[in-house]
């Protein structure tokens, strides 16, 4: 990519999106291609294929998606396949119609069976079932993997597909029915500090364990494989070490400053036991993640502190 490079960010205003039109930004890419959802929907085809013929976009990062945590994924199943299929597919295949000169798709770190090997190496996928209660979107997120491969085979496509582990950070979901783990934390032992709550509870046992990436360090990543890698092979994104949920608890607790006690809710659904990256391949392509959790964790918290306002509902 040049710094002059027509750049399209599917997806800016979200989590990953957004943290990737930052890095961009940052390093001096001037001629960003940006569109609200209310200025173009990704799941209408017609406007998507118009938008690709009109501002004709050289390269495109794809992180549009609907997302959620198991609480969504349970509740609305249909959505998450239906509008994940639709919105990839529209814009990959617009994108080669158009002649963009490359692609980066972002799936997620859910494509990979429920009791995968760990860590969890690229060639996982598809050599088991999926946790079924997310499968819906790793479903729709295996589709557009197959559909990069598929264009790069039959039409010679430069599409990559990047695997990111648990993303967290700056512009991240802290809706207490639908977000991810560590935002949801961040938000519980936040709102039982201020009200003097003598516990929070947690969903299932607290004894699997998750891999989290810093969203910056994420967009880092995503920008530097679009300018250094070109194949077909999926690349997974992580920072190759874990954490139990428990534990994770324990680190937001101390870093929001809350003392009470942390109860588990054993109605509740534990998810994958384990979900770690096996990362080797992403380090011999020359990089690797720097922000430490309680780091990235301590900073999420202070922009939450900041944008409190918006998480009211």
């Amino acid at each position: 990519m040049e710094k002059h490079s027509r750049i399209f960010v599917a997806g800016h205003g979200g989590l990953a999106g957004g943290a990737i039109l930052r890095r961009l930004q940052a390093q001096g890419f001037d001629n960003l291609l940006l569109r609200r959802h209310q200025d173009l929907d990704l799941i209408d085809q017609v406007a998507v294929d118009r938008f690709f013929e009109t501002e004709k976009p050289e390269y495109v990062f794809l992180a549009a998606a609907k997302v959620g945590g198991i609480h969504a994924n349970n509740i609305y199943p249909a959505e998450f396949l239906r509008d994940n299929l639709v919105i990839q597919t529209n814009v990959i295949h617009s994108a080669w119609k158009h002649g963009a000169s490359k692609l980066a798709f972002l799936g997620s770190s859910c494509i990979y069976p429920k009791h995968a090997a760990q860590p969890m190496a690229e060639t996982e996928l598809l050599t088991g079932p999926l946790e079924p209660t997310n499968e819906w979107y790793a479903i729709a997120k295996i589709a557009g993997i197959k559909q990069c491969q598929a264009y790069r085979r039959q039409y010679g496509f430069n599409a990559i597909s990047l695997m990111p582990t648990n993303l967290y950070g700056p512009g991240d979901n802290f809706h207490l029915e639908n977000s991810h783990v560590l935002p949801a934390l961040i938000r519980k032992f936040h709102e039982a500090k201020i009200s003097g709550s003598p516990e929070v509870v947690m969903w299932g046992t607290g004894t699997p364990k998750r891999e989290f990436l810093h969203v910056d360090d994420l967009a880092d990543a995503v920008v530097y494989l679009m300018q250094n890698y070109d194949a077909e092979e999926i690349i997974n994104i992580g920072v190759g070490e874990d954490v139990s949920i428990r534990d994770l608890a324990h680190i937001v607790a101390d870093t929001v400053g809350y003392s009470g006690r942390i109860v588990n809710d054993l109605t509740k659904p534990d998810g994958t036991p384990r979900k770690l990256m096996e990362v080797s391949r992403l380090h011999a392509l020359g990089w690797k993640a720097c922000i430490p959790l309680r780091e990235g964790i301590a900073s999420t918290y202070q922009w939450f502190l900041q944008h409190q306002d918006r998480f009211r509902a």
